[in-house]
């Protein structure tokens, strides 16, 4: 069987999916897993596409020091337990800055030009990269594939792209990048085919987890949205301060906020609604109108009491949620008097990375979703 290994690496875990090559060419996910708590209390936790259990296993932490370390015990792990070879591996990488505006086949060349990229993302990039680096060191003709979080939003123009800054710095690469390319890509692909009368026309998509930001579609492809040259701008988010002084820390989870009486988790509450509802306010300027909103990530997808905030802001664009809707978590959550209808589209990153891996292996498009 052909499969396509799908890796999310971050600070302290390295998310992996597993899916077969199809005859028919889809992709299919067979199993998911994670190394969580590298370098403090790493443990393997896997499970089968359907929920069965594959591993849950505790690990000291001088065996997973770091996510090169974690690669290595993943890796040998599914060859060795699952007999698992995978024909390629697919990495999910923050930024591409202005050279690589689509996904590409990583060599050591590119990994060199992806390592002086680090300092547009600091917080991310190191991690996404060590995994590659890993593979490369052991299993140099495995083929591995770059997809850029950035790669999605290099179709809008210059005047989005640009700061008020002399051009020459623009020329050098000082533009505002955006970010969760791969998430606004996955919700451009699948609206065509679970809700076509909006997927072509002006569409903003709310990316709300423990990083947030907002993206305005039009014609299915993104004309603004609200992270900028890094991803510190934009919305205040668990890991980011957002569109502040980047020396100000925010740290929060939105259940615990949600579940809090106190005074200043409501204050997050309400800063975080307020700030959803100003960018929106942005975006539909951005697209000469409103046509549709689509709520999508942990927070967007599972709190039905932020959905609900977010749509009280949104009421001067003619926005009106069905209560009931709205806490069955439906994929449409609009009344049917709101002039603007809202959805929840949870998002897929690793089949986009799977499918645009495949893709780059048979040099064709990667299509839309299954």
């Amino acid at each position: 069987m052909d499969t396509i290994l799908v890796i999310n690496a971050g600070s302290s875990d390295l998310r992996f999916q597993i899916y077969s090559v199809e005859g028919d060419g889809r992709l299919r996910q067979r199993l998911k897993g994670q190394m969580e708590g590298i370098g403090r209390c790493p443990r393997l936790r896997a499970s089968k596409a359907g929920g069965g259990p594959l591993a849950n296993r505790a690990y000291l932490v001088e065996a997973v020091p770091d996510v090169a370390a974690a690669m290595d015990i993943t890796s040998t792990w599914l060859r060795d337990e699952l007999h698992i070879n995978p024909i390629a591996v697919g990495h999910r990488v923050i930024h591409g800055c202005t050279e690589h505006d689509r996904p590409v086949l990583i060599d050591h060349e590119v990994l060199a030009c992806l390592e002086r990229l680090t300092a547009l993302a600091p917080f991310d990039l190191p991690h996404n990269l060590a995994p590659i680096r890993s593979i490369l060191a052991n299993f140099l003709a495995l083929p591995q594939v770059a997809c850029f979080d950035t790669a999605f939003h290099r179709t809008r123009a210059a005047v989005a792209d640009g700061c008020a800054i002399p051009r020459q710095l623009y020329a050098e690469g000082v533009r505002r990048y955006g970010s969760h390319g791969l998430t606004y890509e996955y919700i451009a692909k699948a609206l065509p085919r679970i809700a076509p009368e909006i997927a072509m026309r002006r569409v903003i998509v709310a990316h709300l987890g423990s990083e947030a930001s907002m993206c305005a579609l039009s014609g299915g492809l993104s004309v603004e949205s609200t992270m900028a040259f890094t991803a510190l701008d934009g919305l205040p988010m668990g890991v980011r301060a957002g569109q502040i002084d980047p020396k100000v820390a925010v740290r929060g989870d939105m259940r615990q906020l949600e579940a809090s009486k106190d005074a200043t988790a409501k204050f997050a509450i309400d800063h975080f609604v307020y700030r959803i509802g100003l960018n929106a306010g942005m975006l539909a300027a951005a697209l000469q109108g409103l046509d549709a909103f689509v709520f999508t990530a942990e927070v967007g997808d599972n709190s039905a009491l932020l959905r609900s905030r977010v749509a009280e802001q949104l009421a001067w664009l003619g926005v009106k949620l069905d209560a009931k809707e709205n806490a069955l978590q439906s994929r449409v959550i609009s009344s049917p008097a709101s002039r603007i209808p809202v959805y929840v589209v949870p998002s897929d990153e690793d089949i986009m990375i799977a499918r645009h891996t495949l893709a780059l292996l048979m040099n064709r498009s990667p299509g839309a979703p299954s």
